[in-house]
């Protein structure tokens, strides 16, 4: 290790590309079964950062090489640093999954095998997953004589059922995980990429304005209470107004017909 601490020059650990504006990425270090170190928070952080900088990207989608999406934090880095290294390391941890959080881009995670600690956590800073069939779920941190995934867990599930995962450090079925809504799908696992291509497809194809605004007002709606977030629900489709794109969809829906416009038999009626 050098005076400055700087890592030796490494493989890269995220891998990322973009075609037809559907960003791809992927946490590349399948040998150690994705486990998070530094250089994966350096990178995660970077991809996502230009990712949200690009505007050629209107979805992205995160997954994961090899039999497990990530085993959770390298804790063999750990061995011989001391508690201020220890503190830097989860700094950036933080920093990785709060760029994930704020792209602006919707970003799907694709999940499979283990999905452990900081997996989750990365699973948790997307947008919604989907979960291949035998996908389980872990938080042990506590067990590893830590703290982690206290704040976006009790987000989705409620602190009571946090709580219980994370004092037990117990294995959490897709299953379960989907009636929990820590995944909005479960599919087998061979159509896992398949549907999460489909569902970057549909998404792709929408207005971008339109979907980065309505990310925004659901992330800023859930912070505060209703009245506040339709205000900003209203702010957002002021937004729309002024930039004059919804009468492109508008022109779309009725070029269509009613025969071919989107949405279920009820609204075509």
């Amino acid at each position: 290790m050098t005076g400055t601490d700087e890592p030796a020059p490494v493989e890269p650990r995220v891998i990322c590309g973009v075609t037809d504006g559907i960003a791809r990425v992927e946490l590349a270090r399948p040998r150690a079964r994705n486990a998070v170190d530094l250089p994966m928070c350096r990178q995660l952080r970077s991809v996502f950062e230009e990712l949200d900088a690009d505007d050629s990207v209107r979805v992205v989608v995160l997954s994961a090489q090899g039999p497990a999406f990530c085993a959770g934090a390298d804790l063999k880095e750990r061995a011989g640093r001391d508690a201020a290294w220890v503190r830097r390391r989860r700094i950036a941890s933080f920093a990785a999954y709060d760029a994930i959080e704020r792209c602006r881009r919707p970003v799907i995670a694709l999940v499979h095998g283990a999905v452990v600690g900081s997996g989750g956590e990365i699973a948790l800073a997307a947008d919604f997953a989907v979960a291949a069939e035998g996908t389980t779920f872990r938080f042990p941190e506590p067990h590893w004589g830590t703290v982690g995934a206290t704040q976006r867990l009790q987000r989705v599930i409620g602190r009571r059922r946090a709580k219980e995962l994370l004092f037990t450090g117990r294995s959490m079925p897709a299953a379960e995980a989907l009636d929990l809504g820590v995944v909005c799908r479960v599919v087998p696992e061979e159509q896992l990429t398949w549907t999460g291509e489909e569902i970057a497809g549909t998404v792709a194809k929408a207005p971008p304005l339109a979907i980065a605004l309505t990310k925004r007002a659901v992330d800023l709606g859930g912070e505060t209470d209703l009245d506040r977030g339709i205000r900003i629900e209203m702010a957002a489709i002021e937004q729309c107004l002024a930039d004059d794109g919804w009468r492109d969809g508008v022109d779309r829906f009725t070029r269509r017909g009613s025969g071919d416009a989107p949405g279920t038999d009820e609204e075509k009626r």
